[in-house]
């Protein structure tokens, strides 16, 4: 699936919580935000990331499915190191960190009262570990599972095993209730997108973050709770 555990200990609950991570817990869109520190840290003008992003964003904009944006993005690394992309993404975390307002503050504080709680924290992402794992070490979340990219000779190949997209995430709750023995009835997921809609309906408590209005409409009809959007920082629009 994966994984990378942050934090061995087993959750005591025998519940979890799930969280989506860009625009749910942190406040860019951790793709994009990577990929432009990723090029400029190698010496490329802003030009190139403009270049390379446009026309993801357009079939963003259009009717391609976002699981397959996703896939037309990693296709952008084919060749890149595994290990040089892990290393950049600990440095874009640390830069990222630095700069202030990346965690949202609400569902980070659930975030750590869930840990507290004893509860089984997972973080599903379309991003990939590169970025997620320094998320994950840095808010104890035990597990994140991101779209994986496939490696071959320590190198990216461009291509992806699944995207963490949309009804993938519902079937990732499920897999994870089903090897870590947790009930999804006890179990909370907080996300902030409608493609996020199997993830929330998977558990007992959904928790709908933003304001995505077929999302927030959804929520109204079905009494969930809603978490008020807080405001981007400045330029996190621009980073992806």
């Amino acid at each position: 699936m994966g994984a990378r555990s942050a934090d061995t200990r087993p959750a005591h609950s025998g519940a979890a919580a799930f969280f989506d991570v860009d625009e749910t817990l942190i406040t860019v869109k951790s793709m994009f935000s990577f990929l432009r520190f990723h090029l400029a840290r190698r010496g490329e003008p802003e030009e190139t990331y403009e270049r390379l992003t446009a026309p993801l964003h357009r079939d963003a904009a259009g009717d391609v499915p976002r699981r397959e944006v996703n896939r037309r993005y990693y296709r952008l690394y084919a060749g890149e190191s595994a290990a040089g992309l892990a290393e950049a993404g600990r440095a874009w975390f640390d830069e990222q960190l630095a700069l202030g307002g990346l965690f949202i503050e609400e569902p980070l504080e659930r975030l750590r009262r869930h840990r507290a709680e004893g509860d089984f924290v997972v973080l599903l992402s379309g991003s990939f570990s590169a970025c997620l794992d320094p998320v994950a070490w840095h808010t104890g979340a035990h597990w994140a599972i991101g779209t994986r990219p496939v490696v071959r000779r320590g190198a990216l190949t461009g291509e992806v095993v699944t995207p963490m997209i949309g009804a993938a995430k519902g079937r990732a709750a499920h897999a994870v209730a089903a090897v870590r023995g947790l009930d999804l009835a006890a179990s909370t997921a907080y996300a902030d997108h409608h493609s996020d809609l199997e993830l929330l309906t998977a558990v007992g408590t959904p928790v709908v973050v933003g304001d995505d209005a077929a999302l927030t409409e959804h929520a109204a009809r079905a009494g969930w709770e809603r978490l008020t959007p807080v405001p981007q920082r400045p330029g996190a629009t621009l980073a992806g």
